[in-house]
């Protein structure tokens, strides 16, 4: 009987292990019956299966469709966010951002042929309340020295503010990773793919916050000017 694609992780406990079977048409109704038995044949134990579960194509589409769901809303809640926090321009800068990590960390994914499950999805929504975490820092740091030093220009503003906030950044991103990294080793097969992810997405988010968020400004041609036009539209 040929299975196809075939994949065993520990799982659990010592002697606990997670098979991953293809489900085909001349195996659909007694695949669990003869794996089973050749386990037992085989290894000479008794063999128990605690949990059974059945993923078609239509749960798997399923699940697709609401993780690409569940990562549209997310980066649609954040643009409303820093749209009522920020003006506009920074609003743009820091989706554009977003995206940019979501898109590199599943692009990884994909390039290296790895599974990309819930688990996965998880680790994506977290990246980008992470990203976006820094990316606010770093912009409310440049407002604020857009509004002190209203004589530079926006390259320098910018400078000035990353530079200002780069020891924070630097010190959460590590201890982050030091947490993600013990995680990645000692919490077994099956946290492997989420704390692959999130080590990834703390290494692209940080390093977007600083090189393509903040010059994301120059594009849009921010200056203080723009902070005292959406002030004078909030004052009736």
């Amino acid at each position: 009987m040929s299975l196809g694609d075939v994949n065993v992780k520990k799982f659990g406990q010592e002697g606990d292990y997670l098979i991953k079977v293809e489900q085909k048409e001349n195996n659909k109704n007694n695949i669990i019956p003869k794996i089973k038995q050749n386990l037992s044949d085989n290894l000479n134990t008794e063999i128990n299966f605690r949990r059974v579960e059945n993923v078609g194509p239509k749960v798997s589409s399923e699940l697709l469709q609401s993780g690409i769901i569940a990562i549209s809303l997310s980066l649609a809640a954040m643009l409303f966010y820093i749209w009522i926090r920020f003006e506009w321009q920074f609003s743009i800068g820091s989706i554009i951002a977003l995206f940019h990590d979501v898109a590199i960390t599943l692009g990884i994914f994909s390039v290296l042929s790895l599974e990309i499950n819930l688990s996965i999805i998880a680790a994506v929504l977290t990246i980008v309340g992470y990203s976006m975490n820094d990316t606010v820092v770093i912009y409310d740091r440049i407002r604020e020295n857009l509004n002190k030093y209203n004589r530079l220009n926006i390259n320098e503003i910018a400078d000035l503010s990353i530079n200002d906030t780069l020891a924070r950044t630097i010190i959460t991103s590590v201890t982050t990773l030091l947490a993600l990294l013990s995680i990645f080793i000692l919490g077994g097969e099956i946290l492997r793919g989420f704390s692959f992810a999130m080590i990834l997405g703390v290494l692209i988010g940080t390093y977007s916050s600083i090189f393509v968020a903040s010059p994301m400004l120059k594009f849009f041609k921010v200056t203080y000017k723009t902070l005292e036009k959406e002030e004078e539209k909030i004052v009736p």
